[in-house]
């Protein structure tokens, strides 16, 4: 009897889980929706922390969908005026210093965004996660204090991504990333990232820092602080152009 009901339990367990994984993509889908909304216009802080020095970089940006998005630095003066383009899966820089528009080559995809821990690759590819990855829910597991659904995401095999894998944790009752660990081909963990400080934006609830840490040098991190964001806002794709990066202010 105690037999059958340890397999028995054993059984409802698998279901459980099995269940779970039948609905990890769009766990994952509607956290990143609430992230991102059909368009947005935000407003943000940038901290990058270094050993012997602290730098902080203000950018305002608006985003259409999953394919474009504009950023213009307004802080600090050096930088003030500089704009990038995501285009479909293209990455643009304009210059004003020097009145020159360039487009990122893949050789610079993988450096560090304006110094910090973002990588320009991330910048083009952060909307993958929906759909070149498998996701599977590991269980249940806390963060922040918060119970969250904890999920792996393996890439496509086509899918032309940087990581190995990443795992995710999801607030269960308010669809949050409130952690990821980014891992390399190896299955070493290169960075992770934590998301904390939830506020009401535009009558929705996100984040309002997400902050980086790198595995190899915990001493750098990078801090990103959401100082405002409007949802669903009235963007045309005619917005996202190279002549427009050069009047935007």
């Amino acid at each position: 009897m105690i037999i059958k009901s340890t397999l028995f339990l054993g059984l409802l367990s698998l279901l459980f889980l099995t269940g779970y994984g039948q609905n990890a993509k769009e766990i994952v889908k509607r956290a990143d929706d609430k992230m991102q909304g059909n368009s947005n216009i935000s407003q943000l802080s940038m901290t990058i922390v270094r050993p012997t020095y602290t730098r902080t970089i203000e950018f305002k940006n608006w985003s259409l969908g999953r394919d474009y998005f504009m950023t213009v630095i307004t802080a600090p003066a050096k930088d003030k005026g500089q704009v990038f383009m995501k285009y479909k899966m293209d990455l643009w820089n304009f210059m004003p210093t020097i009145n020159r528009m360039i487009k990122l080559p893949p050789s610079m995809m993988s450096q560090g965004w304006m110094g910090s821990d973002y990588t320009n690759d991330d910048l083009v590819k952060q909307t993958s996660i929906v759909n070149d990855y498998d996701h599977k829910i590991l269980g249940i597991e806390a963060t922040n204090n918060r119970e969250c659904y904890k999920i792996e995401m393996i890439p496509h095999d086509d899918a032309n991504v940087v990581w190995g894998k990443v795992v995710t944790w999801v607030d269960k009752e308010k669809a949050l990333f409130l952690k990821s660990e980014y891992f390399d081909e190896e299955g070493y963990l290169v960075r992770t990232e934590f998301a904390s400080n939830v506020k009401v934006f535009d009558n929705r609830e996100i984040p309002s820092i997400i902050e980086i840490i790198s595995t190899e040098e915990p001493q750098n991190k990078t801090v990103l602080e959401f100082l405002s964001i409007d949802f669903d806002v009235d963007i045309q794709e005619s917005f996202f152009t190279q002549q427009n990066m050069k009047k935007i202010r």
